[in-house]
């Protein structure tokens, strides 16, 4: 046993004598309680303090006291205006409950599994007992456990240099693994129920992570003190104002949101509005090269958020960058609908979104097809719609492009949870209230649930325990900014789609028609992401073997966005081709070439061999098409 003892605080370190081996019983001995003779109390009144030590106990007391009346009244703001609001739909609206009975029977039927899981708990817990003496006593030990790579939940030097907060992270983490892998391990239970509890079991493991409570957030309490408490009056006051933003449900700001102004700072590639229906904006966007290729393209991006992802800023802007390619650039941006577009349906949005999209760039352009662009859920209707064309026998669109967008939904991602029958009747019923429409909002949370430690938990302890502003960050105010969803569009999509994969199975009717990929003939360009948790690579492959003309399968390093949005310039993560697509995505993987950098260039080489030669460029102001404004037009400047 070392000399001295060494203990780090936030402060710096506290040193002290060791306690002698043999003398520890008698030190863990309870002492007899001390008379007031020898150990008189002083009152707080009564103690030393020298004027800049009560200044500072004054500063902090009142700081609290403010705090607190500012969680307080934020409160009772909320409580008074959910007070007209009904009551909860359900108490368990994701229908969680029979799943986790099924998952909890099936470990009760297993007894021996069970214990075996308990001792192992217990054995770890054991272990890191004995680190932690070790540590105490001078010893250098290493981690029991540690987070896994990427969590920054444990980023403070303290979760690892203090003890006492080293001993309170391994704990969660041994406790939190042990119960994710508990769930994980069960077998003889159906996979979509067991992956329901494992998905709902992690939100709630994070949850309760110690970095989200200030009593055990070693970052949070030194800030606390290094302000005086100001840190607290500063976090209530963020607290207060998300509960009003949200209308009285908390709505956790993810970025200064008054910093961003599209058309000013985001979405600012010049052009302009050359057709609008009550569903869709069809931007055309200025060249900026003396000859373009003869055939436009154009793009429909998902409407559950806006287009501007395509044009945050010029520097990793696609839209300015296919311009520079010489490729016409046409964004559709889709409206956000109000109640009075409620009962729109999947057909319109095909009707009115790209055949009317496509039919506008045509006769603006004067040619006689397009290729197209659909992104995301935008891709999904693109290839129904395709499928359509086909059985209808016209072709519009000569060549087609897919970003991390699905059309086989048997291995959707975990937004598939979201889908359960009983939730989707609450799901109407919260429609229903909203005059035939869901909120933005609501589909942001349940985005930011896919993510919750980076887009919930770490958002709660930088406003609220840290009392900090979020950072300006453009890809989080596209985040937020979320559209609504019409009632019946959204219901059809989540039951026909991920509820019965109607298009895979070749069950999807539109239109009177049933639809079949494999009719589907043009060139088709598949992009998915390695890394993508709303549209899984391994989906997106099996939907890309659907069609029945020459397909090119790309996969791009990083996630959903990031995968997509990889500015050439920017040069960052990877991409894989391969010219054959084999029966699985994992033997198309063992076979395919990796490459650096972004897959934009890959992809513009393929598209510019089905645009045409080359032609002087096209003047948006000066088409068959009268302008009805400048990009990036109306519909998109409409928040929830």
């Amino acid at each position: 046993m070392s000399e001295e003892t060494t203990v780090k605080s936030g402060k710096g370190k506290l040193k002290k004598p060791p306690l002698p081996e043999e003398n520890l019983a008698e030190a863990l001995a309870p002492a007899p309680p001390p008379t007031a003779a020898e150990n008189p109390q002083p009152s707080f009144d009564a103690m030393e303090f020298t004027a800049e030590q009560r200044e500072q106990l004054e500063k902090l007391s009142g700081n609290l006291a403010r705090a607190a009346l500012a969680a307080q009244g934020a409160i009772a703001e909320m409580a008074l205006r959910q007070a007209d609001r009904p009551a909860a739909l359900s108490p368990d609206p994701f229908n969680v409950t029979p799943a986790l009975t099924q998952v909890m029977n099936r470990l009760a039927a297993q007894p021996d599994r069970l214990m075996r899981a308990q001792a192992d708990l217990f054995s770890r817990y054991l272990e890191l007992w004995q680190s932690a003496a070790r540590r105490v006593s001078g010893e250098a030990v290493d981690p029991v456990v540690q987070p896994a790579k990427g969590d920054k939940r444990f980023a403070d030097p303290d979760w690892s240099e203090n003890p006492v907060f080293d001993v309170i992270k391994q704990s969660y983490l041994l406790t939190s693994n042990w119960l994710n892998g508990l769930v994980s391990e069960v077998d003889g239970v159906d996979p979509l129920e067991k992956r329901r509890v494992e998905f709902f079991m992690k939100m709630l493991t994070d949850a309760f992570s110690p970095s989200n409570f200030l009593a055990s957030n070693p970052a949070a309490l030194k800030e606390v003190m290094a302000t005086g408490g100001e840190s607290l009056v500063k976090g209530m006051e963020n607290f207060a104002a998300d509960l009003a933003r949200g209308g009285g449900q908390l709505s956790i700001a993810q970025t200064d949101y008054d910093l961003f102004k599209i058309g000013e700072n985001v979405a600012t590639a010049p052009g302009k509005v050359v057709f609008r229906n009550e569903i869709i904006e069809l931007i055309q966007y200025a060249p900026t090269t003396e000859q373009v290729h003869e055939i436009p393209l154009v793009i429909f991006p998902p409407w559950i958020n806006k287009f501007y992802i395509l044009d945050l800023r010029p520097e990793n802007s696609m839209i300015r960058w296919l311009a520079d390619q010489g490729i016409t650039v046409f964004v559709a941006s889709w409206v956000n609908p109000t109640p009075e577009l409620s009962t729109k349906t999947f057909e319109d949005y095909m009707r009115q979104g790209i055949y009317e999209g496509a039919a506008a760039a045509i006769e603006q352009c004067g040619v006689s097809h397009v290729n197209a662009v659909g992104y995301c859920i935008g891709g999904t209707l693109l290839s129904a719609t395709l499928a359509h064309m086909a059985a209808k026998g016209v072709q519009p669109i000569g060549a087609a492009t897919f970003f991390a967008a699905q059309q086989d939904f048997s291995e959707a991602g975990d937004l598939l949870l979201f889908t359960n029958e009983d939730w989707l009747k609450t799901l109407e019923q919260k429609m229903d209230e909203g005059g035939g429409v869901l909120s933005g909002q609501a589909m942001a949370d349940t985005f930011n649930a896919l993510r919750a430690n980076d887009l919930i938990w770490s958002f709660f302890v930088n406003n609220y325990l840290l009392g900090r502003e979020p950072k300006p960050f453009d890809l989080l105010f596209w985040n937020s900014d979320q559209t609504r969803m019409p009632k019946t569009l959204h219901l059809f999509y989540l039951r026909r789609f991920y509820g019965d994969n109607a298009l895979a199975k070749g069950e999807l009717v539109l239109d009177g028609v049933k639809l079949n990929l494999g009719d589907v003939k043009i060139p088709i360009y598949v992009q998915s992401s390695k890394e993508d948790h709303i549209a899984p690579a391994r989906s997106v492959y099996k939907g890309a073997r659907l069609f029945g003309g020459p397909v090119t399968f790309t996969m791009a390093g990083s996630g959903h966005i990031a995968g997509v949005i990889n500015a050439p310039a920017a040069n960052k993560y990877q991409h894989w081709t391969r010219d054959d697509l084999p029966e699985s995505l994992e033997a198309w993987q063992a076979g395919a070439r990796e490459a650096a950098g972004s897959w934009w260039p890959h992809w513009v080489a393929w598209l510019k061999a089905k645009s045409g030669g080359l032609i002087p460029a096209r003047d948006p102001a000066k088409g068959k098409l009268k302008p009805l404004g400048d990009a990036p037009g109306e519909y998109v400047k409409v928040r929830s």
